[in-house]
């Protein structure tokens, strides 16, 4: 089979983990018989550089006309002074907004082979964790109305609305129930309905679809004891589903513990299943080009693009193995790599073999054959 690919490599370390994603995405094609067209395209820094804007209209009209849409990283300290609206960062909400993406999935799984990096204390992780934290997209306070007004006394003010229609948190909702209905039924909404309109309006969307999903556990927590419950009790959680700011928020403490940012993958997808796959970590512009990047989440996020956009489960249940037994062998990308760790029975852990970006690609290519 043949699939087109628009492919944003980005800045900083982007194009070192695209280059190993391509490598492993080309192995999976060799092995299975499918073909992998890729369409190079520029947003963030990068096309600021290049063409005077973070989005030129190309780059989206190259991913609408895209099977999927695989993106590395965006930003960096180099474009921080510009003013917020064109940002690099800009790229990224105003490719969801026009690919119309409001559902990101960010798995959040700790290998058994990684369980030594994970901060939280053994008897906490004991038998693993494997959490998916289902967020908002294209609504609340990151898209909501944003400026600056004048004070009587206190100087200038700034403002940003988190506002949620009921349409926009039922097509979620529906997400994340359907997919905790395929993993362990169980589902928890984190909002702030103590103290937020938009937050008790989520609550009351929320528990309106719970009723057409009776096979489904709902349980409620605030933002803030569900951040304390990450940490102290995180085999509680199967599906989390909440807004943008909240799950970009989660998201990214649920990757430290399983040890490195730099194995998360992400999925964000419209209705259709089309979708735009990325790392949950940033440019780290501080290594690029240093053969330190850790590829992983970048070839993770194009084994989620295989699932949920190509429906090729078997060939994404094939990077992920892949995954797996290069870490089993012990190679680590610095940001795994302890160079002297203890077990959690306290003996010496694996011997670790430190390796650089474009290593870690190739075995994991070698290991899909």
């Amino acid at each position: 089979m043949n699939f087109n690919i628009a492919v944003i490599a980005g800045d900083g370390i982007g194009p070192e983990i695209t280059t190993e994603a391509r490598r492993v995405l080309d192995a999976v094609g060799a092995r299975f018989g499918h073909t992998f067209n890729y369409n190079e395209v520029l947003a963030g820094g990068c096309a600021i550089d290049a063409v005077g804007t973070c989005l030129p209209d190309e780059t989206v009209e190259a991913c609408k006309a895209s099977d999927a849409v695989l993106l590395a990283a965006i930003g960096g300290w180099k474009w921080d002074t510009l003013p917020g609206d064109q940002r690099p960062e800009q790229a990224l909400l105003g490719l969801r907004k026009e690919l119309g993406l409001f559902s990101n999935l960010r798995p959040a799984i700790l290998f058994e082979e990684l369980k030594d990096a994970c901060p939280l204390r053994p008897e906490l992780i004991a038998g693993g964790l494997d959490l998916l934290v289902v967020r908002e997209l294209t609504g609340g306070i990151y898209f909501g109305e944003k400026g600056y007004r004048d004070t009587e006394d206190m100087g200038k003010a700034a403002y940003d609305v988190e506002e949620y229609s009921e349409g926009e948190v039922r097509r979620i909702a529906q997400v994340a129930f359907d997919m905790a209905r395929k993993r362990g039924s169980k589902l928890t909404s984190v909002d702030k309905a103590n103290v937020l309109e938009s937050s008790r309006l989520w609550r009351k969307v929320v528990e309106e679809v719970a009723a057409s999903y009776p096979d489904v556990e709902l349980n409620h927590l605030y933002i803030d004891n569900a951040a304390m419950q990450l940490v102290c009790a995180p085999q509680q959680f199967d599906v989390i589903v909440t807004n943008n700011i909240f799950g970009d928020i989660l998201s990214d403490e649920a990757s430290m513990i399983t040890g490195s940012i730099g194995m998360l993958p992400s999925a964000s997808l419209r209705g259709d299943n089309f979708g735009m796959y990325e790392p949950v970590h940033g440019s780290a512009p501080d290594i690029a080009g240093e053969d330190k990047a850790n590829p992983m989440a970048m070839i993770l996020s194009a084994a989620m693009m295989l699932r949920y956009t190509f429906g090729l489960e078997e060939e994404a249940a094939a990077i992920e193995g892949a995954v797996k037994t290069v870490l089993s062998k012990g190679y680590r990308t610095a940001d795994l790599y302890r160079e002297s760790c203890e077990g959690q029975e306290g003996q010496e852990s694996q011997e670790q073999i430190l390796i650089g970006t474009a290593k870690a690609g190739q075995l994991i290519a070698e290991e899909i054959g």
